[in-house]
This record gives C-alpha cells, sequence and structure tokens, in this order.
C-alpha cells in the first residue's frame, strides 16, 4: 500500500546527488587572487598574456593555484595574502612596461577555494551581495538636459540637410535652448517646409509664427519624444558602464537604473574606491581623421624626418605606428549604429550607420578622398589609438559605411562593439559613494548563518520531541529542502543578501509548515480508527489539498514581489519564490518516500511513531433520557 516504484527512489537520490554538488561549493569559501584585464578598449586579453602572466610569476617563484583565461581576463589563485600581494607587484611590472600608462589593469580580487573537479561540472558558489561581501556604492546623476542638447544640435543638422537637398530656401536655421528656428522670407516656401519637415521628422511638432518681416517655423521635441531620448541615453549609460565595470573583476555588479535619471552601481568585492571611480568615470569618443600618405608622412615613420605640421603619429593596432591629420572629418556624436557584417566578397566587415548630417558630410569626404586612407581613432583618457584604417574604394552615400579588409569575423564583431558603445549618451555624475567593508560583510554572513542554523535546530528538536519518528523524518526533509534550495541558486548563480538570508530562515518555517498538517492529518486518522497503514496513505493525500493551496497563494505573493519590486526585494523574493517549490517537493515527496521506506514494507504494522494520540472524551446520550426543550 505504502511502496513507492523503484524509479522514484531514483529520482529522489539524483536529486539529492545534484543538491550536494552544487551546494558543496559554498563550503569551501574563497580565495585571494590577481585578475588581469584590459586598460584599453583596442587591446584584447589572449593566450599570450596568460603565458606572459605565467611566466611572470614563475620568475617571482610564486606558485599559484592556476592561471586561467576566463571570458575577458586572466585570473590566477593563491594560497594566501602575502603571495597574492607579490603577485599583483611582479604581474604588473612583467606586463606594464609604461607605469604611467599601463596597458592592462591588475586587480586584486576573491575566487572560490572550489576543487577543479567541481568547477569542470560548472558547480560555483552563489554570489554575495555588497552587504555581504563588501565593496562599493555609487548613485549617479545623469546630464539629461545634455542629452536632450545633443538630440536638438543633431535635428539642427537633419533639418539643413533635408531642405538642402529638396532646394527650398531660407534665410537661417539656429537653436533656440532644445528647439530647432528657421527662418523665411515668403509664407508658401514656410508651408512647403513644414509639410516636409512634419512627413520627415514624425517626433517633432512644427509651429509657425511671425517675427517682424521673416516667418518662423519652430520645431520642439514631443513629450513622448524626449522621454524616449532620456530613455535612450539611460539605456546607452547603463550598458556602457556594464562594459567598464567588467574590468575591475566584479562576478555579480548591480547596475540599474533608478528613477528617472539616476542610475545605482553596486560593486561587491571592491574595496579601492579611486580605481572604480576612475573606471567608471572613464570618458570614450570617437574620431574619423583622414591618414597623411604625404612623402613627408613616410620619412616621418622611417624616422627620417619629423611629423608634418598639422599631424599626429598614433598607432594602429593591426599594422603599427601611421600619421594621421588633426582635423577631424566625423566624430562618435555622428555615429548611430555599428553592427558587424560581410561584404560583396563574403568578407568580415563592420556596418557603420550615420545620421544626416554625418552622410552628408561622409559623402562630401569620399567623394573627394577616394584611394585614400581613413583612420578611426578611439580616444580614451585623453590618449587615442586607431581601431582600424580602411581604403576609400567609391562614394559614401545614404548614410551606411562599410569597412572591410584583413579583418576575422571575431575583430569585425569587436571593432563594432567599441565603436557602438565607446562612450556615454549623457555625462554623468555621482552624487552619493559609500563603501562597506569587508569585516562587516563578513560579521553579516556569520549572523546570517547562524541565524537560519539555530532556526533549523530549534524547529528540528521540537518536531522531533513532538512527533517523535515522523518529526525526525520531517527534519530530514526539512534538510533536503534546504540543500535544493541552496543548490537552486547556485545553479543560477543568483546574489546572496542579507534580505535573502532572511528569506532562506522564512521558508524553513513554511516549509515545516507543510509536514505539520501531514503529521496532523494522520493522527486524526488514527483517532477515527483508520489503520497505520491507511493513515499514512489518506493523511498524505488529503494534505496535500491544503499544502498545495497554501503554497499557491503564498507564491502569488512572491511573484508579485518579484514583478514589482527591485534590489534587496527583488532578492527576497527570488529565494521566496525558489524556496516555496522546493518545500513542496521535499515536504511530500522526499518525506514520503522515507516514510514508506520504514513502514511500507510492515504488513502487520499495528502503530506509528507520530508522538502522543489525543483522544477527546465523548459525550453519551441515552436513548430514554430526556431532552431539554425550550
Amino acid at each position: 500500500m505504502n511502496r513507492y516504484p523503484m524509479w522514484k527512489y531514483a529520482i529522489l537520490i539524483f536529486a539529492l546527488l545534484v543538491g550536494t554538488i552544487y551546494t558543496l561549493p559554498n563550503i569551501f569559501g574563497e580565495a585571494p587572487a590577481v585578475q588581469v584585464s584590459s586598460a584599453k578598449a583596442t587591446l584584447k586579453v589572449d593566450p599570450a598574456l596568460q603565458s606572459r602572466v605565467a611566466a611572470a610569476l614563475a620568475e617571482a617563484k610564486i606558485t599559484p593555484d592556476f592561471v586561467q583565461l576566463e571570458g575577458n581576463s586572466i585570473k590566477a589563485r593563491f594560497a594566501d595574502l602575502d603571495a597574492q600581494i607579490h603577485a599583483k607587484d611582479a604581474i604588473s611590472k612583467a606586463i606594464n612596461t609604461d607605469p604611467a600608462d599601463p596597458s592592462y589593469i591588475v586587480a586584486l580580487n576573491l575566487l572560490s577555494r572550489s576543487p577543479h573537479w567541481l568547477s569542470s561540472l560548472h558547480a560555483f558558489p552563489m554570489y554575495l551581495g555588497l552587504d555581504l561581501r563588501g565593496g562599493v556604492h555609487f548613485l549617479m546623476q545623469v546630464d539629461m538636459k545634455s542629452a536632450l542638447t545633443k538630440k536638438a544640435e543633431s535635428l539642427t543638422g537633419d533639418v539643413r540637410t533635408m531642405l538642402r537637398d529638396k532646394g527650398i530656401r531660407h534665410s537661417g536655421i539656429s537653436r533656440d535652448g532644445n528647439n530647432v528656428v528657421v527662418s523665411f522670407r515668403d509664407d508658401a516656401v514656410l508651408k512647403q517646409a513644414q509639410d516636409l519637415l512634419s512627413a520627415q521628422l514624425g517626433d517633432v511638432l512644427w509651429t509657425a509664427s511671425t517675427d517682424g518681416l521673416d516667418q518662423r517655423l519652430t520645431g520642439s521635441l514631443k513629450p513622448a519624444s524626449m522621454v524616449a531620448v532620456q530613455d535612450a541615453a539611460l539605456k546607452q549609460n547603463i550598458s556602457t558602464l556594464h562594459n567598464r565595470v567588467n574590468e575591475l573583476g566584479v562576478a555579480e555588479p548591480t547596475i540599474q537604473q533608478q528613477g528617472r535619471d539616476r542610475i545605482v552601481v553596486q560593486l561587491p568585492g571592491v574595496q579601492d574606491t579611486a580605481k572604480a571611480k576612475d573606471i567608471i568615470g572613464r570618458t570614450a569618443t570617437l574620431e574619423l581623421r583622414m591618414v597623411d600618405d604625404s612623402a613627408e608622412a613616410q620619412a616621418a615613420l622611417a624616422g627620417s624626418g619629423p611629423v608634418p605640421f598639422g599631424t599626429e603619429r598614433f598607432i594602429d593596432r593591426g599594422f603599427g605606428p601611421i600619421i594621421v591629420k588633426r582635423q577631424f572629418v566625423l566624430t562618435g556624436e555622428n555615429l548611430t549604429d555599428a553592427q558587424p557584417g560581410f561584404d560583396e566578397n563574403h568578407q568580415a566587415s563592420v556596418d557603420l550607420t550615420l545620421d544626416a548630417k554625418g552622410a552628408r558630410i561622409m559623402k562630401d569626404m569620399s567623394r573627394e578622398n577616394i584611394g585614400k586612407r581613413m583612420a578611426i581613432i578611439l580616444f580614451e583618457k585623453g590618449k587615442g589609438e586607431v581601431v582600424t584604417a580602411p581604403v576609400i574604394r567609391s562614394e559614401l552615400s545614404g548614410g551606411r559605411v562599410k569597412i572591410s579588409g584583413a579583418m576575422s569575423t571575431q575583430e569585425a564583431s569587436d571593432t563594432a562593439l567599441l565603436l557602438r558603445a565607446g562612450s556615454l549618451a549623457a555625462p554623468m555624475e555621482i552624487i552619493e559613494e559609500k563603501t562597506v567593508g569587508p569585516s562587516l560583510g563578513k560579521e553579516n554572513i556569520e549572523k546570517g548563518i547562524l541565524s537560519v542554523t539555530w532556526g533549523f535546530v530549534a524547529v528540528a528538536i521540537f518536531m522531533s520531541i513532538y512527533y517523535r519518528l515522523f518529526g525526525v523524518i520531517s527534519s530530514l526533509a526539512l534538510g533536503f529542502n534546504l540543500l535544493l534550495l541552496v543548490a537552486l541558486l547556485s545553479m543560477l548563480q543568483a546574489t546572496l543578501s542579507l534580505p535573502g538570508i532572511a528569506a532562506i530562515a522564512l521558508v524553513l518555517g513554511m516549509a515545516i509548515d507543510s509536514n505539520v498538517l501531514i503529521n496532523e492529518r494522520i493522527r486524526e486518522e488514527l483517532r477515527a480508527g483508520a489503520s497505520p497503514q491507511g493513515a499514512i496513505t489518506i493523511g498524505y493525500e488529503r494534505a496535500f489539498a491544503t499544502i498545495l493551496d497554501s503554497n499557491v497563494t503564498t507564491l502569488i505573493a512572491g511573484l508579485s514581489l518579484l514583478a514589482f519590486g527591485s534590489g534587496p526585494v527583488k532578492g527576497f523574493a527570488i529565494v521566496h519564490c525558489l524556496g516555496i517549490l522546493t518545500s513542496m517537493f521535499s515536504s511530500v515527496v522526499f518525506s514520503r518516500a522515507l516514510v514508506n521506506l520504514w513502514y511500507g514494507r510492515q504488513k502487520k504494522l499495528k502503530s506509528l511513531s507520530i508522538g502522543q494520540i489525543w483522544i477527546p472524551p465523548t459525550e453519551v446520550i441515552a436513548a430514554d433520557q430526556p431532552v431539554a426543550k425550550s
């Protein structure tokens, strides 16, 4: 009657094994490490750099646990803090030949002490939030006025180009704040321009007015368009911040929008506030300039002459030194998109999309410079580096430019990323910053673990005393639930914070509630005269509906927190929802398996170890006893 088929036990054993494997990495703790990442957008981290790092450590007689290339950085783990500090100095000296202009960022970090065989199974510990690991917190204000001003400047150029292409004469185009003002002498011409601009620029509201003898057409962004510009600026800044924070080696940074014009940046594990501010506050600009291939420039490259007047010497990351004219053709402000693609010869290329002003300038410039080279230069911290320098093969019109040449598909993708996300859409300033020390984070972890541990112990002791063997089984199911929950959080690489630990403690109380319902239902059946085996069957079956109802209603509340909450609230909701799912599985399936394993094969079962079964006294009224009537 109370027996599980072997396949159900196989599933439970598999779940127990997987839960144990993915929970283990959280037990080993963290070890000191050094992370090496690129300090320049045009410089990549590759296996060759990994070999240089390993050689530098060997020369300094420092033995790391491992040196591995992971993503866009190289990580080396060490046994103690002294080795970590010495390793950082040795690596910096070996790979950064110019300390004033470092090519790579060498940062202190923490890595899991998990054995390699666990890492090979992709078993990693949970990330720890700012309140548990320590780190830095920034609140950044985005200058939305600047974003709207840049949009207005772009619109001014677009309007000038549209009117010129259609042959519509005007007496001047100017910008009044965030509005574009076009002056006309003739009312009929104004009407013609208004029809054209209203059709071409649907996000702008055009209003006609009179200023003395001039007719004026004023264009202003519609309210919905202004919101869209601000949202786009905020999203691009968040994307750029993500790219920059990766250089700091932060395991799980929090970069999210707060309100309409603010961004919260939380970097767990980073203690160097100055370096963090330097990285996230970095400005990058893009310029397109013509390459100087004159005899004087070639002599300067050969070292037999000075750099010609009006030019500069840069380094092309693929071909070495190059002489470029100081006057730029276009800047990154004229670039609206950059995507990898393929040219007509099926070679990797980068497809650029320019705004109206940039398209006009590019068309004129390319027509006059066919056969010459154009350099795309990325500036960071006042220093520029040539990303690529393609040859202009034909007139580039239509606002779409295709750059191709000796580049691989990966190089084309990397170049497109540099061009697309090199700079911030709008300036930002840090209006709030704070640092959470590692000692405070360690204290929070210890207190959180103690609260969960003592809560588990107290519940287990009470259940074992009150329900005897069934209480012990309930406690084992509670432990299985905790194991599965931690394993799931580790598999999802979730970030654990103090609210998350509070959610784990809450889940323990909710999980044991299901077992209390089951145990009490079994007691009721025994009081009603059911056999022990029958009481077990009916108790689990009839208690399940109540357990499902209570957990579903609680899950709805958790999903609401997950959908509408943010930050700590969302962290609490994730652990809460996962805990509800694991608690239902452990309290119903796992505990039933243990009960079946213990009692299921006893055919002549006479009693259950489920504590004292209280039978309430009954009042018997004799058939001939008079009944009082009112």
